[in-house]
């Protein structure tokens, strides 16, 4: 028997389904001493908020419950400009529109071109369908045998515990299905099938927990489905995949770290976008993960006009490092629907590749990749650098396009 899977109680029935997509009611989570608010933060609870006190503000099921979800409440917060404006009143939105309280916070109120504002803010372009685009470009559901699990990988399953998150990124891979509650089959019932699969399939060593955004789920209900996967044997490796540090970092509390800990070997990936997220808060919620001994990686799209340059993109990758946080996969935007505003040539991903590796260490250099549609899986892009053979050499350049030879005899 594995080491990991020793001592393992028998797995409790999930909690009630009024409990499974959104924070319990009680007060328990209130965590105001955990996160000092920047004079920022303060002033925008003060002025669009002013009846929240701090405590409110730090916890985060008051942030969920106070979600922005309509251009009413965003009109008072930012000057919208006739796209974003339009695209708000449209009922044919590809993804519904919800921003929590602590992200608004770090929206421009008159730029609309910067990063975050441009990431959460719907405008028309993306109710423009463009050659190429899917609603389902990576062929998930065609690798789904049971509802909510994704087997595409040999030894890995995808499983989508939720359709739920606290803030709804334009370019999300997954708006087809975030958000929407069109599921007719209970969450329990799901669940249970997707364990099934997993325990019938001993190939499986890795799970990979994601949605919608797993840990905007209650403690209890995120403990049971971590309780569940570590009873079975062949289940080595748990990960959680999830952008709550960047847009809820209030969530991130020390009894949700001490639950985490509990079911070790367990990595977390994180959504990083740009460097304006790494604010004291997301900060002090990374460093409560690494201090609980949970491996962190970085998952990043590259989206133009938002992190498209060299500059922005190592900024935000050591910003990462700093935070214990290594970089992991560069994203090439997916063709899902009306994506085309965000997404960049590979070449513009080759040359930003190129102005990280050599020019910053290694740990901050993540993996430039395309998940190839159709259901090709990830598939790592690299600028040239192994350039052919010369008799016993092999031809290599660097990063600086020099060229060396390496010794290697036929």
């Amino acid at each position: 028997m594995a080491p990991h899977s020793l001592q393992i109680e028998e797995p409790e029935e999930p909690p009630s389904s009024s409990h499974l997509t959104i924070c319990p009611p009680s007060p328990s989570s209130v965590i105001s001493v955990c996160f000092a608010a920047p004079s920022g933060a303060k002033a925008f609870r003060n002025r669009f908020f002013p009846t929240a006190s701090a405590a409110q503000w730090n916890d985060w099921c008051w942030q969920l419950r106070n979600r922005i979800t309509s251009s009413k409440e965003l009109e008072k917060i930012i000057n919208l400009t006739d796209s974003e404006q339009q695209a708000l009143q449209r009922r044919d939105a590809t993804l519904p529109f919800a921003i929590t309280p602590y992200y608004a916070s770090l929206i421009s109120p008159d730029n609309p071109a910067q990063a975050i504002r441009r990431a959460v803010v719907p405008v028309v372009n993306e109710l423009v369908v463009s050659a190429g685009e899917a609603h389902d470009p990576l062929g998930e559901d065609s690798h789904t045998p049971v509802a909510g699990l994704v087997h595409r990988y040999p030894d890995r399953a995808l499983f989508l515990v939720t359709d739920y998150c606290s803030t709804y990124c334009r370019y999300c891979t997954r708006s087809r299905m975030v958000g929407r509650a069109r599921n007719t089959t209970s969450t329990k019932e799901r669940w249970h099938k997707a364990f099934a699969y997993i325990e019938a399939h001993p190939e499986i060593r890795d799970v990979l927990l994601s949605g919608g955004d797993p840990l905007t789920l209650p403690d209890e209900t995120l403990e049971y489905l971590l309780k569940r996967l570590r009873a079975i044997e062949h289940v080595e490796l748990i990960r959680i995949g999830t952008k709550t540090p960047a847009v809820l970092p209030q969530r991130i509390t020390p009894q949700l770290t001490r639950l985490l800990k509990r079911y070790h070997p367990l990595w977390i990936s994180i959504h990083a976008m740009h460097p304006d997220e790494q604010t004291p808060e997301m900060k002090k919620a990374c460093a409560r993960l690494a201090d609980a001994g949970i491996p962190l990686g970085s998952q990043t799209v590259l989206l133009a006009g938002i992190n498209d340059d060299v500059a922005t993109m190592k900024t935000l990758m050591q910003g990462l490092v700093r935070l214990r946080v290594k970089p992991y996969y560069l994203y090439q935007c997916d063709p899902i629907i009306g994506s085309a505003h965000f997404r960049t040539t590979v070449d513009k991903g080759l040359e930003i590749y190129q102005g990280l590796r050599g020019h910053t260490t290694g740990y901050a250099v993540p993996t430039y990749v395309i998940d190839a549609p159709g259901g090709g899986g990830k598939i790592p892009l690299l600028p040239q650098t192994c350039l052919g053979r010369d008799g016993n050499d092999v031809l290599l350049r660097n990063y600086e396009g020099n060229i060396y030879r390496y010794p290697d005899p036929l």
